[in-house]
């Protein structure tokens, strides 16, 4: 096979970002593999040398990456490295001089990616081999998608995984032949060195070069034949019934009953598949299925919130756990997740009216308030895993978020009065959060030994258990535990922060969006809409091309907080469309200002015209002429850690068809659907957001019209009982009376219904018939939720 070092094992960091049970990863059969053997049976591999150790005064010569924008780019601008930007200037220099391109992908708040750049790209001979031989490019994964993708397939299809830091050796004509991940920088016992590799394909390139090509194009032409996702000779998707209930077996055979979640260990939070259990218990409520599904997503919930993944102190989650239990977490947090699991945690409130959910999704968004947040109103990408345990220390993995005892002692001395034995707060939060004298951390968890002695915050006991242990109050309790968190907080406010990653994309800006609009409609907390408000005023307005009507992909930070653009811009992808479209149709229904709504039904026609298949049906992820060069056009076909673009999709194309009653935008999804029935009948639980819109669009989508005035009390009443209750498939409308409103112009149904006795007047209408006219809430909660 191409791999010439498999990556290690469950390395932190470095996994691709899903976390779907045993077999629904997108895989490659032997045969694809063995397509792609080219050079690490035909190649001896020189003994590793002396004189390869990074340099002890490296000097500080920028490369060309000193002019982009890039956050992560800008962290290898030191590099010995001739560092090309993805991009014309590189694709030419490879072609003509005959040589590779080694193109490394990674993103800026990577753990491995930081190690490589530290052990590999800083090392001077590395870099002179790097420099002298290859065409060498790095990308921002997060800056362009379509990279990353195209590629990431190949590393897949010929390894044992993926990951990043991606690393990936391609002709002059932008086809792979050799790909991996991360790759220490010397030969070990079980593992090749970057060195041996680069000089095993220097040598490789001088004497097989035709076979090499003749491989590649070989894997090419496989990998083009896999992904290609089609309508073909199928006229309608197929039974939402039929894949509903065989996602959920699937998902049923690899919950963990203990702990929640979906997987062994690393276990990611994964709100999609925890949106397709929502959505299932709903359509399957009175069956033992059903309440079988509720249980898993809620309990995974709970178990997430009390265990490590989460950051106890300061709130928010971490990317993912490297444990079965959720308790010693990698550390860094990314934007997506903490917009993706705020609606989950809002829909579990919603569900089950236990606040524990409602105040983890307060906890997650008053964290993005704090950390992640433009002072413009658009929204971080991402806080590190690594910083320095003090100041002009080496960074370690989760310096910033552990603690020792002797810590905790310092900062927590006051006795308890009441308890039944002697017992300080430090004692009492060090018992309820599981701190030991020896660390809590296990050295499996630990290869570096970075963290001995040191503990992860994790809910050990319930209030009511802690409670009784030291003869307590629960309300005292709670208090005393909230204090004392509070102190460990200003405390860690004095740690060298995490790096943060500054730069802004529009596609998690869009999920944000959600996460504020979802979450302040449901605990009708206008505040948080507000955020949503200046998170879309921030997208329209720093991240939209008004004269194209094009989105862009990325803004950064500038100096004193200003927001700069990279030159030519970044323009957006796939996701950045779907994205920001469910965010804007998300805070239409939570604001009911329909200038969102308008807005929203402008990016999806833009959307259509840029992305459509008109021959296969479906989204490409890219451009035709963004993606110009790059070996495959694909549409992505997996719900990871973030939404397929595609489902998303599926889902926007219906509610827009119920705000505006277009047929277009309802053949379209059909039309979507239907092109990946094959990938939804055979492995459901790789796209259960798309299961989600299958079901969707085969059942009956309820259009609740409030009729009144956006301000008045007793509209608000209404709409707030709509908000209180889980009801995905529906499209909330506000009616006010205004015939030459846009709404009013896409539905004339609206202008025939009207308020009863002048007071705010609810209908919910399906197949274009209409419930009688309701103006209490709780008649129209008992409606709603039978």
């Amino acid at each position: 096979m191409s791999h010439l070092s498999s990556p290690p094992k469950k390395h932190k960091g470095e996994r691709k970002g899903h976390s779907l049970p045993h077999g629904s990863e997108r895989g490659s059969s032997s045969r694809d593999k063995d397509r792609s053997a080219t050079v690490s049976s035909s190649v001896p591999m020189p003994a590793g040398g002396k004189g390869s150790h990074p340099s002890s005064t490296p000097q500080r010569v920028p490369n060309r990456l000193i002019h982009e924008k890039s956050p992560y780019l800008l962290q290898h601008a030191y590099n010995p490295v001739d560092w090309y930007p993805w991009g014309q200037e590189a694709f030419d220099k490879a072609r003509k001089e005959n040589k590779p391109i080694f193109l490394s992908v990674g993103y800026s708040t990577c753990h491995w990616c930081h190690m490589m750049e530290e052990e590999s790209f800083q090392n001077e001979e590395i870099g002179r081999l790097l420099s002298e031989d290859f065409v060498s490019v790095k990308v921002d994964r997060e800056e362009r998608p379509d990279v990353d993708k195209v590629y990431m397939m190949f590393v897949q299809a010929t390894s044992s995984g993926g990951g990043w830091p991606m690393n990936v050796w391609l002709t002059p004509n932008l086809q792979p032949f050799v790909g991996g991940t991360y790759f220490p920088p010397e030969d070990g016992l079980t593992r090749v060195g970057f060195r041996t590799v680069l000089l095993r394909i220097r040598e490789q390139w001088k004497q097989n070069k035709n076979t090499l090509l003749e491989n590649s194009q070989r894997v090419t032409t496989a990998l083009l034949a896999r992904s290609e996702i089609s309508v073909g000779d199928r006229q309608l998707p197929p039974s939402a019934a039929t894949v509903n209930n065989r996602c959920f077996q699937q998902l049923d055979e690899g919950y963990d009953e203990e702990y929640g979640g979906f997987a062994e260990a690393p276990k990611f939070p994964t709100p999609v598949i925890l949106s397709f259990l929502f959505s299932y218990w709903l359509s399957h409520r009175l069956t033992q299925d059903g309440s079988r599904a509720q249980q898993m997503a809620l309990h995974t919930l709970k178990m997430m919130a009390n265990g490590g993944i989460r950051d106890h102190v300061g709130q928010g989650f971490h990317r993912y756990s490297t444990d079965r239990q959720w308790h010693v977490p990698h550390f860094e947090k990314m934007l997506y997740d903490q917009a993706q699991l705020a609606v989950a945690y809002s829909q579990a409130f919603q569900l089950s009216g236990d606040e524990f959910y409602s105040d983890v999704a307060k906890g997650i968004l008053q964290y993005v308030a704090r950390s992640l947040s433009h002072r413009s109103g658009g929204f971080y990408s991402a806080e590190d895993a690594d910083s320095p345990p003090e100041r002009g220390l080496r960074p370690k993995e989760g310096a910033y978020y552990v603690w020792t005892v002797k810590e905790v002692q310092q900062l927590l001395p006051e006795p308890v009065l009441g308890a039944t034995e002697p017992l300080t707060s430090g004692q009492l939060l060090m018992k309820h959060y599981g701190l030991t004298e020896a660390g809590n951390i296990s050295p499996s968890q630990d290869p570096k030994g970075e963290l001995q002695g040191q503990n992860v915050l994790t809910v050990r006991y319930s209030l009511e258990l802690t409670a009784a242990r030291f003869g307590l109050d629960v309300e005292a309790v709670r208090t005393l535990l909230n204090t004392g968190l509070e102190k460990l907080f200003q405390a860690r406010k004095h740690r060298p922060k995490p790096h943060l990653d500054s730069k802004m994309l529009a596609a998690w800006n869009g999920l944000m969006v959600s996460g504020y609009a979802v979450t302040g409609a449901v605990l009708g907390q206008d505040r948080l809409i507000n955020y949503a408000t200046n998170g879309a005023k921030f997208l329209k307005r720093h991240m939209f091309d008004v004269a194209s009507g094009r989105l862009m992909r990325t803004c950064y930070t500038g100096p004193g907080g200003t927001v700069e653009h990279s030159n030519p811009p970044c323009w957006g992808f796939l996701e950045d469309y779907a994205f920001v479209v469910r965010g804007l149709l998300d805070l239409y229904e939570a604001s009911q200002e329909s200038a969102w709504l308008e807005w929203a039904l402008r990016l999806q026609d833009t959307q259509d015209r840029l992305f459509w298949d008109s021959q296969g049906g479906g989204y490409f992820c890219s451009e035709a002429e963004l993606g110009a060069g790059l070996p495959l056009r694909l549409k992505d076909d997996q719900d990871g850690a973030e939404p397929s673009a595609n489902s998303v999709s599926a889902h926007n194309l219906l509610r827009l068809h119920g705000f505006t009653g277009h047929k277009d935008w309802m053949d379209k999804c059909v039309c979507l659907l239907t092109a990946f029935s094959e990938r939804m009948r055979r492995v459901p639980v790789a796209l259960p957001e798309m299961v989600r819109a299958l079901s969707a669009q085969q059942q009956t989508l309820k259009q609740i019209v409030i009729c009144g005035d956006r301000q008045a009390k007793d509209t608000k009443a209404l709409v707030q009982c709509v908000h209180s209750v889980y009801i995905p498939n529906k499209v909330l409308i506000l009616a006010d009376g205004d015939p030459s409103s846009f709404l009013s112009r896409q539905l004339p149904f609206l202008s025939t219904l009207r308020r009863l006795e002048d007071q705010a007047t609810a209908y919910v209408c399906e197949n274009q018939a209409c419930s009688m006219p309701i103006t209490d809430p709780c008649e129209l909660r008992k409606l709603l939720h039978p």
